[in-house]
């Protein structure tokens, strides 16, 4: 069974606004309280956030559909839905988030990063909000925005201070074993290891982290054997380490062939150029590897490394090793720059900027596109003929309708919103009607400025008793 994933598809999707509520306020002798629609609630978003405790990505490879809760849809009496709650979800230090196409979105590194993988739809307005001046009693209100959608993939990166890369069956496994409490399988057979093991050292005040990545081969930064799959994991290392077996008993390898072999195949990989390098001279218990040992240390130091005959087995040389690795680590650490906060750029919008454009496509049909007029066709019910009245005007006052007359177009031409794959298509017509006129101006109710019923009736009743009283006041019977 699978314990450790690095590297998973996963499908998120945020939740959606709540719809905004059209209501009217009714009370006992007030029938036209005027509109109460509350707002729609926001829908949760989708965030990806550090956690120490996570060390794999196993939970998204049997579960990759992950998905926030919708906003509440308002309600009368000026009561708003609730807001969608927000899915956290935990991944380990060191993740990578990138898109389909492979473009890095966030690298995750520290404890508590966080980067919002999707972004919840804001709930529509509900009539209240809609109501001004001239527009008293909105019989409409918009609706909620859908919660994006996306595909991501996460890959994970090791953080550690230092990579044991080499061969399989070289003793990596043995050596992390011995220098930290770090427990991974030891067998002798290749590619034991199929899973990076992390181990923490302790070398004097330093402490630093070291990694046991997978056996590498000739080809493995093309994909052979298990290298493609974990070379990545040595890119965030400071220092690394090539184990090299000196008791191998494959007649075709020698230590510093496969020294080559596995630095072509990180020069192939790219990006570790810098990185300092020791190389480790392993299991010199052996009498044969012991001579071995001798023979190609003065070769390797010729090339400017700085070799160490070690014995996992027997703990030998292993000390010198540590400290050695120690004081690489702190190097690399003081040579870090410092880590400054993260500063907010604040880029505003044009103030001119109409943030939309008008295209003419080959077959004649004229595109909208726009974060406004977009969202704005996203909000809109158009069942309720008041609403789409309300959304050309928004159009209209934006400027729509005029960029729409320079680019050409004529009534009866087609119009899309949107993109093509979700787009809102109709044939355009000059300063359209909605068909809502019939209310009067748009977004006015006439009851409101019609005088009442029972108010007339009282009235033509007062006046009777008035028109009476004066009858009987101008009565004289002599």
């Amino acid at each position: 069974m699978t314990t450790f994933v690095d590297r998973v598809e996963l499908h998120v999707a945020a939740g959606n606004g709540g719809h905004g509520c059209a209501s009217v306020h009714r009370e006992k002798f007030k029938p036209l309280g005027g509109p109460d629609g509350g707002n729609g609630g926001r829908g949760g978003d989708v965030i990806l956030t550090v956690d120490q405790s996570v060390t794999t990505l196993l939970d998204y490879h049997h579960s990759p559909h992950r998905k926030a809760t919708n906003g509440k849809p308002g309600e009368g009496g000026n009561r708003s839905g609730k807001d969608g709650q927000d899915l956290v979800l935990p991944v380990p230090d060191g993740t990578v988030v990138l898109d389909k196409a492979g473009n890095v979105l966030a690298d995750l590194v520290g404890h508590g990063t966080s980067y919002v993988a999707a972004q919840g739809g804001r709930g529509g307005l509900g009539n209240a909000a809609l109501a001004s001046a001239r527009r008293k009693a909105p019989g409409f209100a918009l609706l909620g925005e859908p919660g994006d959608v996306r595909d991501i993939v996460l890959e994970l990166k090791t953080v550690a201070d230092v990579a044991l890369v080499g061969y399989p069956s070289a003793g990596k496994s043995s050596l992390i074993s011995v220098l930290s409490a770090a427990k991974p399988k030891i067998a002798d057979y290749p590619f034991t290891t199929l899973v990076p093991n992390l181990g923490v050292v302790t070398a004097g005040s330093t402490v630093y982290t070291i990694a046991d990545v997978p056996g590498l081969i000739p080809g493995a930064s093309q994909g052979r054997g298990l290298g493609l799959e974990f070379l990545r994991h040595v890119e965030r290392c400071s220092v690394l380490v090539h184990v090299l077996d000196t008791a191998t008993l494959e007649s075709d390898r020698d230590p510093v062939s496969d020294l080559d072999v596995i630095e072509d195949e990180l020069r192939a990989y790219g990006g570790l150029d810098d990185r300092p390098r020791v190389v480790v001279l392993n299991k010199i218990d052996v009498p044969d590897g012991k001579d071995l040992a001798e023979m190609v240390r003065p070769d390797l130091e010729a090339r400017g490394y700085r070799v160490f005959e070690v014995s996992a087995v027997a703990h030998i040389g292993l000390k010198e090793l540590s400290y050695a690795l120690a004081e690489l680590v702190a190097q690399a650490r003081a040579a870090k720059p410092k880590e400054e906060s993260t500063r907010i750029v604040i880029r505003p919008k044009a103030v001119d900027d109409a943030g939309f454009t008008v295209t003419r496509e080959a077959d004649g049909l004229f595109r909208v596109r726009g974060e406004k007029p977009e969202r704005w066709v996203r909000q809109t019910d158009f069942n309720n003929d008041e609403a789409v009245g309300y959304l050309a005007d928004r159009l209209n006052r934006l400027g729509v309708e005029e960029e729409l007359v320079k680019a050409g177009a004529r009534a009866g031409d087609g119009v899309a919103i949107g993109p093509e794959e979700n787009a809102v298509v109709f044939d355009w017509e000059p300063s359209m009607s909605a068909g809502a006129e019939m209310l009067g101006r748009r977004g006015e109710d006439h009851r409101f400025e019609a005088p009442r019923p029972a108010a007339q009736r009282r009235r033509d009743r007062q006046a009777e008793r008035d028109e009476a009283e004066r009858e009987f006041d101008d009565f004289d019977p002599f």
